[in-house]
């Protein structure tokens, strides 16, 4: 008998450390089944299709009509269908045609804003708790069930409030048609001939500061046409770019949805443009700030950072609104000095600033942490915070120490004599290290103010990292050193950091030498200027 407990023990025991072995193996077997045909159906559709386990809102499948918390949504038109419909909502219902000879409203039933009106009685919309209700993925107009008509099924499409910025499908598919009988004069194609048509053409990179671009992808797409919405991270700015030759002459309007280093690959790529002899078709450039300094975006008003306080109808308004200016581009040729001197020199474009010094070793050292561990740095919050831990640790171990004995300042040629620095930072415009005011500073200081369109230079020094944190939080001022146009540095000794446009890399003895390169048409938002930098665009 005891035998026989034992035996019945033991394979109790067994059993309970099995089945849910056993279970839990068999859930994940399924799941991977099921993520299996959702990826299948996926990479075969036409919809631009994104999974998620919750919705954010209330939702109801556009196959059964069934409350759903999980399944997906097509980041194009805005059709959601639950896990198990998914399959045949793929097959029922297209998604708005990219490319097209007719410009008919395209009607999705269900999942209406809360906030919107119907088109037909002006009464709520989207109030009921069931499948109801349509919307138009181009121009958003909504119409109750049973204002619906058959007049407006087939009805011509006004692209709604936005029509100036939506390339149409019908344009392109006349294009395409002109293309193919090998003829370029589109002139007298509708909207071409359009005086206020300004299409726009959205470059987002999912990959910046606080990770919103994917999010923005969806939510243009929704808006525009999904072919002038763009992620980086899978075709190149100057591939994208090309769409700006289908489109009429200094009209087409380009958002860059990312930080500064984001906007200057793009400015990069708009200058092969100019050199593939393309000129005529230079976009001006807007700026939707995903970075972690955004300073560029700061001086032309589009704002310090970007978290989603202000919806994308909003931010294409802006667009719309916006004002041309130019943006001077500096060119940064560094030449070792030396046995390095064989080496070839290196050539920066800059549109911020140059620095040597304690910023930039805060950059390298930050850059470098990146690189080993990426998956930290999704915030914009965090990115600062180690900016900070770096800042505090050069401030008690001083590494740029007497900087003013190891290079050599020339301002156009004329040498200036330093004062005891750690650090010199070259700009290009108003604001640095994430929204500080340098060249103005504090106090009734007669200094002009700094142009990012008047070919000049403004150079400061600093004492160090504490000297840094002072300045951000005004409490002290740079140490000035003067305007120029062409600004040279020479390293004598030694191996610094440096940096341009917050790409740091540690430099032995060189000379560097910032020339003017050229001007870049951006756009500057007047809604977030402040006091001073209306006084400086008025100038």
């Amino acid at each position: 008998e005891s035998g026989g407990a034992d035996w019945s023990l033991a394979l109790w025991t067994l059993l309970s450390v099995l089945l849910p072995v056993l279970i839990t193996a068999w859930c994940s077997f399924q799941r991977s089944r099921r993520q299996l045909r959702i990826r299948d159906i996926f990479r075969k559709s036409r919809h631009d299709w994104r999974y998620t386990d919750l919705f954010g809102q209330p939702s109801y499948c556009c196959v059964c009509g069934q409350h759903i918390l999980r399944g997906a949504f097509c980041g194009c038109c805005g059709l959601r269908a639950g896990e198990r419909c998914l399959g045949r909502a793929d097959r029922r219902f297209p998604c708005k045609d990219t490319v097209s000879r007719t410009a008919q409203h395209h009607w999705v039933r269900g999942n209406v804003p809360l906030c919107s009106c119907c088109g037909v009685c002006g009464q709520q919309c989207g109030t009921q708790p069931k499948l109801c209700d349509y919307r138009c993925a181009w121009c958003q107009y909504t119409v109750h069930d049973e204002c619906m008509r058959d007049c407006l099924r087939t009805e011509e499409c006004t692209f709604g409030e936005f029509k100036n910025l939506i390339i149409p499908p019908s344009y392109l598919s006349t294009i395409n048609q002109m293309r193919k009988e090998k003829r370029t004069s589109y002139e007298k194609v509708e909207p071409y001939c359009r005086k206020h048509w300004m299409p726009v053409i959205v470059l987002a990179n999912t990959r910046s500061g606080n990770n919103m671009g994917e999010t923005l992808l969806g939510e243009f797409k929704m808006l525009l046409n999904p072919v002038q919405v763009f992620d980086l991270s899978k075709i190149a700015p100057a591939k994208a770019l090309q769409l700006c030759t289908l489109l009429p002459c200094n009209a087409v309007r380009v958002l860059v949805c990312g930080g500064d280093g984001t906007v200057g690959w793009v400015l990069d790529a708009i200058d092969e443009m100019k050199i593939k002899g393309q000129e005529q078709y230079i976009p001006q450039v807007a700026i939707l700030p995903l970075g972690t300094g955004n300073d560029l975006s700061n001086t032309l008003g589009w704002g310090a950072g970007y978290a989603g306080e202000v919806p994308v109808e909003q931010i294409l308004r802006n667009v719309m609104e916006a004002d041309g200016v130019k943006l001077d581009r500096w060119k940064v040729q560094v030449t070792n000095k030396g046995y390095y001197n064989l080496r070839k020199p290196k050539v920066f474009t800059m549109n911020n600033y140059f620095s040597i010094g304690p910023d930039a070793l805060m950059a390298l050292n930050f850059h470098a942490h990146r690189e080993k561990t990426p998956s930290l740095f999704s915030s914009r919050i965090i990115n600062k915070a180690v900016y900070f831990f770096y800042g505090t640790k050069d401030c008690l171990v001083q590494e740029c120490k007497d900087l003013n004995k190891k290079v050599e300042l020339e301002l156009d040629g004329e040498r200036i004599e330093l004062p005891n620095l750690e650090g010199i930072i070259v700009l290009n415009i108003g604001y640095w290290g994430g929204g500080c005011r340098l060249w103005e500073g504090m106090g009734d200081e007669p200094y002009p103010l700094a142009r990012h369109d008047d070919g000049l230079l403004e150079v400061v020094g600093v004492h160090g990292s504490f000297h840094c944190a002072q300045i951000q939080v005004k409490l002290a001022n740079p140490v000035r050193l003067g305007q120029a146009h062409t600004v040279r540095l020479i390293l004598k000794s030694s191996k610094m950091p440096m940096q341009v446009d917050g790409e740091p890399w540690a430099q032995g003895p060189c000379t560097v030498t910032i020339t003017h390169k050229t001007h870049a048409l951006m756009l500057y938002h007047s809604g977030e200027q402040t006091d001073d930098d209306a006084s400086s665009l008025s100038e």
